[in-house]
């Protein structure tokens, strides 16, 4: 997973949305894409659903999953072929590690920043804004991290569904949530520089190369090699059993004992909103004693490692365990490769294996009730991460099967 910087946020972005720049800007952003990523094309089907909210002038909540650092580009350049900008809640840290002209053309895509870590207010109050009166939708990644798992959409964060039922409750026209799923295909093999990478792992690791063995298999060496390791740190020795068993008995432990010592009650909550509680416990306390002048070096360093723990519970929860169980798609082994690269090799983004195409699709809309209820955005939240769940489910059923094809390159020529 990217290493970022957790701490109060610099500054807040605001969106400068301008769509003479979003048009302006097409052909530059396919071609970054092709070039930098070597998407080839993108698929979509659905977009209707997008069109026809825009037109009845319903507030448009888009909601994907999140599994690569590019969707959201691939995303624009699908939703560019009915001419329609968006705006984007981006986490400020993307904001922060960007150039000025970076950071420039972001918020006249459409991108605001957001504290993931807090309760930004002022973020939320944008969304709810956009969503009460703006002609363009919004697109936000309940997943919040991540993960490199195309195939499984983890657990949805609550803020887009709280976003979506405050704007219908407050707003004077309906909101539509729009599920939808995304998935990147390789169009050339990627096997010989998967090979490649999985060496230089396997010697960061001290582990001899098993080339007669598979990929997967290998895989399955490596993450057992990574975690012994980790558990004699954090244990003091290793454990039994199964590989997925132990991932999470390790993510239990360490978030009890940081709990315990930062006085958190465990309310039973997901892993990622346990995390974050901890963070905004750590970050406050960082700021506090910044304020006053009174942060000695020993309890500096304790807080930056528990930093650097929580960042390791989040890769763990980020691995499945039995992601490559049976004959893994070659989609799916260069994920767990990719999330390998990133983690064990320390590395920002992972290297770029082969051509790949980009297939997205676009559900009915879920048109947000107003009517009050405890748990109600609970249950919005289940009910959206469930449709994007049965759409990519869908693509990996049948893939190429898609009404609307947007090509911009193939193998031989580029955009």
């Amino acid at each position: 997973m990217n290493r970022q910087p957790y701490c109060l946020p610099p500054a807040w972005w605001a969106p400068k949305l301008t769509p003479w720049f979003v048009k302006l800007s097409r052909g530059y952003r396919r071609r970054q894409l092709f070039r930098g990523q070597q998407v080839v094309g993108v698929d979509a089907d659905g977009l209707e659903h997008v069109r026809e909210a825009v037109r009845q002038g319903h507030g448009v909540l888009i909601t994907p999953n999140h599994s690569t650092h590019y969707d959201s580009a691939a995303l624009y350049l699908a939703l560019d072929t009915i001419r329609q900008p968006v705006y984007f809640m981006t986490a400020w840290q993307v904001f922060a590690m960007s150039t000025g002209w970076e950071r420039w053309a972001m918020q006249h895509l459409g991108c605001f920043s957001i504290d993931r870590e807090s309760s930004d207010r002022q973020s939320f109050k944008q969304a709810v804004e956009i969503l009460k009166q703006s002609p363009q939708p919004l697109v936000i990644f309940p997943e919040g991290d991540i993960y490199h798992v195309n195939d499984r959409v983890f657990p949805f964060r609550e803020g887009a569904a709280a976003i979506a039922l405050s704007a219908a409750r407050k707003g004077e026209r309906p909101v539509s949530m729009i599920p939808c799923a995304i998935k990147f295909w390789y169009t050339t093999d990627p096997t010989a520089d998967l090979l490649k990478v999985m060496g230089q792992m396997e010697d960061r690791m001290h582990l001899t190369r098993k080339e007669d063995r598979t990929l997967a298999d290998r895989i399955h060496r490596l993450a057992e090699a990574v975690l012994a390791v980790k558990e004699i740190d954090y244990l003091g020795g290793t454990r039994h059993g199964a590989l997925r068993d132990r991932s999470r008995y390790m993510v239990e432990e360490l978030l009890v004992r940081m709990e315990n010592q930062h006085m958190i009650g465990n309310k039973s909550s997901g892993v990622p909103e346990r995390v974050k509680a901890l963070r905004q416990k750590i970050i406050a306390e960082l700021e506090t004693l910044k304020d006053q002048d009174a942060l000695s070096e020993d309890r500096q360093k304790k807080l930056a490692g528990d930093m650097e723990d929580l960042f390791f519970v989040i890769q763990l929860y980020s691995y499945p365990g039995d992601y490559l169980q049976g004959s893994p798609s070659i989609e799916r082994v260069a994920e767990t490769i990719d999330k390998f690269e990133e983690d064990v090799m320390q590395r920002d983004y992972p290297g770029v294996r082969g051509q790949r195409r980009v297939e997205m699709r676009f559900g009915p809309p879920i048109v947000v009730a107003a009517t009050p209820g405890r748990d109600q955005v609970t249950q919005l939240t289940t009910q959206m991460h469930a449709r994007v769940q049965d759409l990519l489910d869908g693509i990996n059923g049948s893939p190429g099967d898609v009404s609307t094809t947007v090509v911009f390159a193939d193998a031989q020529t580029q955009p």
